[in-house]
């Protein structure tokens, strides 16, 4: 903001041509004998509250460091917009004169030109309000939120400006902010020209702007913004380059408006140029590799497309190549040289330098996180050579952990020859996590639940409980067919090894499983967990818990009439298992397969005496354009040991429903009395699902199910085989993901269900 006309000719009264600090070196400063503080304005600040943020005192010697000091404590108090400090040398010492302009505050703050949006949506977005202090960065930063808000609901063009009108006998400011609004902007289609090489299908998925679609009010689709059209613009460049398009061009995408008025064609045009491909590919400054040991891992090779990714990529595999023999310093630099019409010749520079061990590891930034819990994440140690790949293994493995917003790992110079000290420097982040909400589905109906989480527990850490790495899980769902609570603490490194060792408490009470009887289960599961390697870990159970069946209706089958009442079950089971999928969430490839038995009673005491064995395999096939192939496959069994005369109503094996065979009403699948399931012993059930995506966030799936569940302990013949095939969605929404399927019978098996079934699952979050 700039000076007033008072503040200038204020500090101009007092302003001085002698300095008081125009003394010889040997004269001792002179003293402050009295300061002045004089007004330019209103009077909105006390003297009394100036002075306490000076330094300069009555009665100390006058400095020019203090006065700077001064200046800048008076500007951080953000009352002051603007202030001068003076010093009047006289016979006995110093006056010092501190002339101040404060800021003004403000009155008012109107809206004009705002019809499109309610006012009061806006008003809650903005920091500048009656009665607060006015600042120019304030100001700008609300004309940003206005205008980000304006484009955020459609309104692309829209312009925001501002102006004050100051009162300068109460310093009061009313604050205007002027909207220009423009016509609301929806992109219907977004089309490409000029693109040969590349159908629009696959520009399209390139970019983030979206055309409007069903989801639009989860996901914004549909609607404009600049600073994301520049992006999209920059990404499409990159994906043609990418593909040896180096000299493409894309112009700013020009809006066509449609008949409805605010309907739009978003048109980008494309001058795609020619596609350059490698001619000679070279090595030089390689002692450590020969030329023919490196020459297999390039992704760019004699004749390949030239793109600028597989270029960094190679870069990085000698990086990656030498970094493992501790060659920290190793310089990589690409260069280009014409080699023909659209042919670059690509020639790797290698510096090699020296190999280095690991010094001391750093660890920085951690304000909550103890230093044990990063650095047993480190896959080296001090003495180690200092192997990169392995360093960024450690990063990796750091924001794997999801405790930090950002994780930082780079070598330093120790001081010693051949020695690197490992720097990581953490942003931590919030860990724990309080959620609340509801769902639906065929199975379970409605249900609600509350949920208390901290992914880095510290149950030593009191009252806090954060920081040692740690997860604590406690939740509660109540439905109108199911009760749930559950409580579990696991820590991921047990006495400091590579353990994972874990107690879950759990109380259940569920209606839906049949509806001739009720089950209720509570008790207590403890397990420990150790990874063999990267994709391979086994576990080890034992479980105690109380169970009842209960509420059983007058001329039920006698298979749970003979169940009615409490059996305590103690179990053990351990387990294997294999996963090298690529995500949790969305799969595209890999496998996740899981061997687990489980042993009951005998030496292990309680009511229930039997063992069981499961497999259970998923294999996910990426495909081209983002298709997936998902085959997946379970068999299991389960018998009587030790004197157990049948295996209750409650470990037996189910089939029929969202979970397996869609096709078929909930454990419909299998053995049956009166039309009452009553569950197997045997289980064999197979899937092959094919999804593709339709838009952004939404897949659609073609599934087909083959399973079968019979009554004899691991017998697996087909004679009740049952299948059925169908269509689903797969939605992933902000509010939670959302499956629907449809299967339709084709072989019934020992099944009831005649017709069609419609399943669905909704979670929402709140």
């Amino acid at each position: 903001m700039k000076p007033s006309k008072q503040f200038i000719a204020a500090v101009a009264s007092v302003c001085v041509t002698t300095s008081p600090f125009a003394f010889a070196q040997t004269t001792p400063p002179p003293l402050v004998k009295s300061i002045e503080v004089q007004y330019a304005g209103p009077v909105t600040v006390s003297k009394s509250r100036i002075l306490a943020n000076m330094r300069t005192q009555v009665g100390t010697p006058y400095s020019d460091l203090a006065v700077a000091e001064d200046i800048r404590n008076l500007y951080k108090t953000g009352n002051i917009s603007n202030v001068r400090i003076f010093g009047e040398p006289g016979a006995d010492g110093v006056k010092v004169v501190v002339v101040i302009q404060t800021r003004a505050t403000v009155q008012e703050v109107a809206l004009v030109g705002v019809s499109e949006v309610k006012p009061k949506a806006l008003r809650k977005l903005l920091i500048t309000k009656p009665g607060e202090q006015l600042t120019e960065s304030n100001l700008e930063a609300d004309r940003q939120k206005i205008l980000e808000y304006y484009q955020d609901k459609g309104f692309k063009d829209t312009a925001v400006t501002y102006e004050t009108r100051n009162d300068e006998k109460t310093n009061k400011t009313v604050v205007t902010y002027h909207v220009a609004e423009a016509g609301k902007t929806v992109v219907k289609r977004i089309r490409f020209e000029g693109n040969a090489a590349f159908p629009s299908k696959e520009l399209r998925q390139q970019i983030k702007t979206k055309s409007k679609n069903i989801l639009s009010v989860f996901t914004k689709a549909g609607r404009l913004n600049n600073e994301q059209l520049t992006e999209d613009i920059g990404a499409l460049k990159e994906f043609y380059q990418n593909h040896g398009y180096l000299d493409v061009r894309v112009s700013e995408p020009q809006i066509e408006r449609q008949e409805k008025k605010a309907d739009v064609d978003l048109i980008f045009t494309v001058q795609e140029g020619r596609q350059y491909h490698v001619g000679a590919l070279s090595v030089s400054g390689n002692k450590l590799f020969t030329t023919a040991q490196l020459m297999p891992g390039f992704k760019e090779k004699p004749g390949a497309v030239f793109s600028p990714k597989e270029i960094a990529a190679d870069v990085k595999m000698i990086q990656d190549a030498y970094g493992a023999l501790g060659y920290v310093d190793v310089q990589v630099a690409p260069e280009s040289t014409v080699g023909g019409p659209a042919i670059n010749n690509l020639h790797f520079k290698i510096e090699e330098g020296a190999p280095s061990h690991v010094g001391h590891i750093d660890i920085s930034g951690n304000t909550r996180s103890k230093d044990k819990v990063i650095r047993r994440e480190m896959a080296v140690a001090p003495g180690d050579l200092y192997n990169t790949v392995r360093v960024d293994a450690s990063k990796q493995r750091l924001m794997n952990l999801n405790y930090f917003e950002r994780v930082d790992v780079f070598p330093s110079d120790s001081g010693v020859p051949g020695v690197k000290d490992v720097n990581v420097v953490v942003q931590e982040k919030h860990t724990g996590s309080f959620n609340f909400g509801a769902g639906y589905s065929s199975i379970d109906k409605l249900i609600g639940f509350v949920e208390v989480t901290q992914s880095n527990f510290d149950i030593t850490n009191f009252p806090h409980f954060i920081g040692g790495g740690e997860r604590f899980r406690a939740r509660v769902q109540y439905g109108t067919t199911r009760k749930d609570f559950i409580v579990s603490l696991m820590e991921p490194y047990f006495l400091d090894y590579k353990l994972a060792v874990g107690v879950e408490g759990f109380y259940h009470d569920a209606t839906y499983l049949s509806t001739v009887y009720s089950q209720r289960n509570y008790g207590f599961d403890v397990y420990e967990r150790q990874a063999i390697n990267e994709s391979l870990a086994y576990r080890l159970d034992y479980r105690l818990e109380d169970i009842k069946i209960y509420g059983v209706t007058s001329g039920a089958p006698p298979a749970i009439v003979n169940d009615e009442g409490t059996k305590l079950q103690s179990q053990v089971g351990p387990s294997l298992t294999y996963d090298t999928r690529d995500s949790v969430f969305l799969t595209r490839k890999g496998t996740r397969a899981e061997l687990s038995t489980y042993l009951a009673g005998g030496f292990l005491g309680g009511d229930v005496n039997i063992y069981g064995v499961n497999l259970d395999v998923n294999h996910f096939i990426h495909l081209p354009w983002d298709t997936i192939l998902i085959l997946h496959g379970e068999a299991a069994g389960v018998s009587t040991w030790s004197g157990g005369a049948e295996v209750p109503i409650f470990d037996r094996l189910y089939m029929g429903g969202s979970n397996n065979l869609r096709g078929f009403k909930f454990r419909d699948v299998g053995p049956n009395q009166d039309g009452e399931p009553t569950g197997g012993k045997s289980l064999f059930e197979t899937t092959v699902e094919f999804t593709y995506p339709i838009i952004d966030r939404v897949r659609g799936a073609f599934f087909y199910d083959a399973g079968f569940v019979n009554y004899d302990p691991f017998s697996y013949g087909f004679g009740n085989l049952a299948t059925d095939a169908g269509i689903g969605l797969r939605l992933d929404l902000p509010i939670g993901p959302i499956r629907l399927d449809y299967g339709y019978p084709i072989q019934r098996g020992d099944s009831t269900s005649h017709t069609g079934h419609f399943n669905f699952n909704v979670g929402y979050q709140f």
